[in-house]
């Protein structure tokens, strides 16, 4: 079984910053892809961003385009998601996802296997 458990959450004004990390473990790890999720109260879940096993073009949200970037680093299993320009409406509980399967996108939250239990994320205007 893997195991992801994110970290990096917290309180920031807006226009602030926050980076997400998310550790995986378990048995050998070895995904396709992961990505990052986020729900506010009372709203689905929502995409964010996602990123292939290489690390070779990830995309993002429109509503996250240019502000977010998601990168990894497979050497310690552990990806990010930095956040910089933050809006109140980025706020949310965040959750990291993993992909064992290939698709051509990983943009839907079915596609994942694995998810962390989440980090909340308060941005106050």
């Amino acid at each position: 079984q893997v195991q992801l458990v994110e970290s990096g959450g917290g309180l920031v004004q807006a226009g602030g910053s926050l980076r997400l990390s998310c550790a995986a473990s378990g048995r050998t790890f070895s995904s396709a892809a992961m990505g990052w999720f986020r729900q506010a109260p009372g709203k689905e879940r929502e995409f964010v961003a996602e990123i292939t096993w290489s690390g070779n073009s990830p995309y993002y949200a429109d509503s996250v385009k240019g502000r977010f970037t998601i990168s990894r680093d497979n050497a310690k299993n552990t990806m990010y998601l930095q956040m910089n320009s933050l809006k109140p409406e980025d706020t949310a509980v965040y959750y990291c996802a993993a992909a064992k399967s290939y698709y051509t996108n990983y943009r839907r939250a079915g596609m994942y296997d694995y998810w962390g239990q989440g980090t909340q994320v308060t941005v106050s205007s």
